[in-house]
């Protein structure tokens, strides 16, 4: 929820920080089918079958993060990418160090109503033994608040560059010209990166 929110600002901000819509209509990213397997993956082991084999759930959890990997390489060289690898990186740091699971602090659940004994797959939970906890869902939004949930310094970062992005792409001046970068469009997505005018 938090990325959407993000999406959604980000987008209705663009034309006031002097960017174009349009602009953002003519972009064509580079493997796309990566990055929407990845958040299928992520909707199906937590949301539609998050019963079943734990092993099988934990694997297709880390599964996720190597399809969205493929999508942020291929798409290096626009601005926030780097932002958004260094947040994913970060929380896949903190998964493989809790066997496939987003560790997440006990108080940080209860402040969102998070807090459960669910024995169903979470992909972020309060494991037994936590390793590096300070990598994982730490930041809390109240559950009496819009978008209550727990997140990491990954999920962060991983806003931060979306938005970043999204800006970068449409021209606004809220991303340095030098960063800004427009795809040049062809039959096969972007293949140069040329500056933005």
């Amino acid at each position: 929820m938090l990325l959407v929110a993000v999406v959604i600002l980000s987008v209705v901000t663009v034309r006031p920080a002097g960017g174009s819509l349009s602009a953002l209509g003519r972009v064509r990213l580079r493997y796309t089918p990566a990055i929407f397997g990845a958040l299928v993956i992520q909707i199906a082991i937590v949301s539609v079958v998050p019963g079943g084999s734990p092993w099988l759930h934990r694997v297709l959890h880390i599964g996720s993060y190597a399809l969205a990997a493929v999508f942020v390489v291929a798409n290096r060289r626009l601005a926030g990418m780097r932002v958004i690898a260094f947040g994913a990186t970060l929380n896949l740091i903190a998964i493989l160090a809790n066997n496939g699971v987003m560790p997440a602090s006990r108080s940080a659940l209860r402040t969102a109503g998070r807090l459960t004994s669910s024995t169903e797959f979470l992909n972020s939970a309060a494991v037994p033994h936590p390793h590096l906890l300070f990598l994982g869902d730490i930041l809390a939004v109240p559950h009496a608040v819009p978008l209550a949930n727990v997140y990491s310094i990954g999920d962060v970062c991983i806003a931060i560059g979306v938005a970043i992005a999204i800006h970068g792409l449409a021209g606004s001046r809220l991303v340095p010209r030098r960063c800004r970068a427009a795809p040049e469009v062809s039959a096969r997505g972007y293949d140069t990166v040329v500056p933005a005018s």
